[in-house]
């Protein structure tokens, strides 16, 4: 499956950016899907996670309640919707695709080229 990924930006502190991932290929329900994030000088860092169906999310404390992922598995996308977003939310954020309902990286096997998302203070 290949990924990509779009949405990104700039964006003053408190606002909002809808990040969307689509796939090509088939199969696409088939996978669990995850948004990471990599910021300058820093170790790519969890995001968010989504089962197969859509019905259990993810997240880690940094983001939870601020962003909400979903997917549409009728137009083979992803999303992630950010929300009240802060200076450290700047980042390159990555959709990918696997096997596992996983906040770990190396449990993903597919990667989007990633988008730049950029919170101006």
């Amino acid at each position: 499956v290949q990924l990509q990924a779009s949405g990104g930006g700039l964006v003053q502190a408190g606002g909002s950016l809808r990040l969307s991932c689509t796939a090509s290929g088939r199969l696409f329900s088939s996978y669990s899907m995850g948004w990471f994030r990599q910021a300058p000088g820093k170790e790519r860092e969890f995001v968010a996670a989504i089962r197969r169906s859509g019905g259990t999310a993810l997240y880690p404390d940094s983001v939870k309640g601020r962003f909400t992922i979903s997917r549409d598995n009728a137009k083979n996308g992803v999303h992630l919707q950010m929300n009240s977003l802060k200076p450290e939310d700047t980042a390159v954020y990555y959709c990918a695709a696997g096997q596992y309902y996983s906040l770990l990286d190396h449990q993903y096997a597919y990667w989007g080229q990633g988008t730049l998302v950029t919170v101006s203070s």
